[in-house]
């Protein structure tokens, strides 16, 4: 498969945050070529960022349908190969299946839907398609991340028996969804979020961490979901304890109301030898701490790293790589895949990417947390 490829994306219209990160991440490594979009459900909204990004104006579709439809229609050299889903969560699920069943490639923002019944319906239409499937789950792209990762799977920390992650934000620390703040006021609503607020819009992120840094698959969720502040339709703030199914236990928190904090996602895993730590705010940094050894720094690109990590940064460290370049790592590692499966090759398994499976993991515990929420059993299994 030669060339970049040629993408559309789906939302991403004037006002929201995420599609501008899913194109800018996509063009880091020039790897893709956005070519066409429905960006949003009002035509006028739809033309004028198709304007701002220079893409041409028959190729601004009024809707995530026609979008699917008439790209069908253009000869195979010229039409869209790979789309990209940026919408609100309620629109998640119909336009990545029909995606997926028309026979593109397809990356979408997490969290993968709002219920486990369209949760498996988009694990059907993966297992049928011929097209390639990602679910952006940031914080696996980055380059210490996937270090951390490397290190416990090499026997770093022996077994491991704790896990703590927390992703604490401030933003909502308001009733700023009452203002016409767009990004709250999808995110608070029901409707367009889902079941949940914050544990579905970063609660999901932590989730995915523990369990792809570890190694751990999390069996059993306590969790004690908040609305802090009042008139919120949905939880802003929430901790849940967990176990695994080795035996490890750990702490799960996300909140959106912690006031003054920005977005300093947290991991620390400790096993019967030692334990690590990285967090978001220095990410290029991952901390070692040996049982009986002196405390550890290793950093991006720097000595002592693996290949896995290697393979997934791009300058010489001390040159500060961050969350677009961790983003734009999901992209680059897709596009070979979808290179490698074009060609007949197999995935190099240092360019990873979260899937579908991470996605089914992330309803599942939501699922849970909201059951045991409600219930009164002490724990809830996923």
């Amino acid at each position: 498969m030669k060339g970049r490829l040629k993408a559309a994306m789906i939302g991403g219209g004037p006002g929201s945050f995420i599609g501008g990160v899913h194109r800018i991440a996509a063009r880091m490594d020039g790897e893709y070529d956005l070519v066409a979009g429905a960006f949003s459900s009002k035509p006028e909204k739809c033309l004028e960022t198709a304007r701002e990004l220079g893409i041409s104006e028959d190729r601004a579709y009024g809707s995530w349908k026609e979008l699917i439809e008439k790209e069908l229609e253009r000869p195979e050299e010229d039409r869209v190969q790979v789309i990209m889903i940026t919408t609100p969560n309620h629109v998640h699920a119909a336009p990545t299946i029909a995606a997926l069943e028309a026979g593109y490639h397809v990356v979408l923002d997490k969290p993968l839907c709002t219920s486990m019944e369209e949760a498996h319906a988009i694990e059907q239409a993966v297992a049928k398609a011929t097209g390639m499937f990602c679910l952006t789950h940031t914080y696996t792209g980055y380059p210490m991340v996937k270090e951390a990762k490397h290190q416990i799977a090499s026997g770093a920390l022996g077994k491991v028996r704790k896990i703590y992650v927390e992703y604490p934000q401030g933003w909502l620390s308001t009733f700023l969804e009452s203002e016409g703040q767009t990004q709250a006021a999808w995110r608070t609503d029901p409707s367009k979020s889902g079941k949940v607020g914050a544990m579905g819009d970063i609660g999901t992120h932590a989730f995915n961490l523990a369990e792809y840094v570890s190694g751990e698959t999390i069996t059993e969720v306590c969790a004690q979901l908040n609305i802090v502040v009042e008139g919120r339709a949905l939880d802003d703030d929430g901790a849940v304890m967990f176990k695994t199914a080795s035996g490890a236990t750990g702490v799960l928190m996300a909140t959106q109301v912690a006031a003054g904090e920005e977005n300093n996602l947290k991991v620390r895993v400790f096993g019967e030898k030692g334990g690590l730590c990285w967090e978001q705010k220095d990410n290029n940094t991952l901390t070692m701490m040996p049982l009986e050894a002196p405390v550890q720094v290793l950093r991006t690109g720097g000595p002592g790293t693996s290949e896995f990590s290697l393979a997934n940064h791009r300058i010489p460290p001390g040159h500060p790589e961050g969350y677009l370049e961790a983003f734009a790592n999901l992209y680059k590692n897709f596009a070979a895949h979808v290179r490698a499966h074009g060609a007949g090759q197999a995935q190099n398994p240092h360019l990873d990417y979260p899937g579908i499976e991470d996605g089914v993991r992330g309803m599942k515990f939501i699922e849970a947390i909201v059951e045991n929420n409600a219930g009164n059993e002490k724990y809830t299994a996923l």
